[in-house]
Formats: C-alpha cells, structure tokens, sequence
C-alpha cells in the first residue's frame, strides 16, 4: 500500500516506454519499401493516463529510443510531453522537462522496467518497477507492480496513486462525465 503522504507529494508520472508502456516486442518490416515499426499498447494503461489528464497531473515519456510509434499513441492520449534519446541518456533531458514545470525530483513517480531507467529513478521522489523489470530495477523501486510492462502496469500505478490520494472516484466520475453524452 502506497502512503498517502508521498502519493499527495507526486506533482508529475514520468513513463519508460518499451517493457513499461509495451511488452517490450517491437516490429519491424518494410511496407511500401519503408522501415516501419509497431508496438503493442495496453487499452487500460491508456486509460489510466486520461483519468490523470483532468487533475492536472501531467504524464512525461521517457525512451532510450526513438520511435514514431511512440509519438503517435503519446498524441493518441494528449501526451504532450516525449522524451526520446537515443542513447538512452534520459536524465539531462528529463531535468529540463521537470524545471519547465517547476518540479522537483522528490515529486516525481517514475515506472521503469531496465537499466537505462536507473540514473532517473536514483533521483525520483517514487521510484517504481513493473513486474518483469530487471532485478537491480526492483530493488531500487520503492513499489513493484503485480503487472507486467504493457499489460496493465501503467492502470495499476495510476489507480493506486490516486486511490492514496483519495482522487480515485473523482477521476472516474469526471471520465464518465465526460461520456454520458448528456450536454
């Protein structure tokens, strides 16, 4: 169970992307003579995201590479902000993002799932792991998910956030709101 103290503390979810937001497979083949590449998304993970758009607790990705497939579900979702390095050096461009926002690292959940995640996790106020992360992930998480990456890790941290805030209802009311198609 997540202590409210440091659930209210989080100002801001940053997402690794391949093996956290996806099951870490990647497709890649030529259509029309082009490289294209595909990534398998979770329908829940993505609805967890919207369900923090409203309460105005922006969503970051990370990738230690680059990925057009990665921009197009971010805009799917109102993602705004992406960061792909393809050296997987996520922290220089990660510290810009949060003093544009006025965050600090101690208000920071972070999820990741590989090595590359460690230097941003290191410095995180909630450092968290999905499921199938390597070891020197999990035991730097102060939080493991049940799930794995891209099977529903995403949903999972993003309800138990908002649950030891007590804003699980209210994020839900406001989605369903937003759907009831009564204007």
């Amino acid at each position: 169970m997540l202590d409210s103290a440091v659930a209210r503390r989080v100002r801001l979810l940053g997402l690794d992307v391949d093996g956290v937001l996806t099951d870490n497979a990647v497709f890649i083949g030529m259509v029309d003579g082009r490289r294209q590449e595909f990534k398998r998304f979770d329908i829940q993970d993505g609805l967890g995201i919207r369900l923090l758009q409203p309460l105005n607790i922006p969503v970051v990705l990370v990738s230690g590479r680059e990925s057009e497939a990665t921009l197009v579900r971010a805009e799917e979702l109102g993602v705004d902000e992406v960061i792909q390095d393809a050296g997987a050096r996520k922290v220089p461009a990660f510290s810009k993002t949060l003093a544009r926002h006025g965050i600090g690292w101690r208000e920071v959940a972070y999820v990741g799932d590989d090595l590359a995640d460690l230097p941003v996790l290191r410095r995180v106020g909630l450092p968290i792991a999905v499921a199938n992360a390597v070891d020197e992930v999990k035991e730097m998480a102060a939080f493991v998910t049940g799930a794995r990456g891209g099977h529903g890790a995403v949903r999972e941290v993003i309800e138990m956030l908002l649950r030891a805030r007590g804003m699980w209802e209210e994020a839900v009311g406001l989605y369903l709101a937003d759907r009831d198609g009564d204007d």
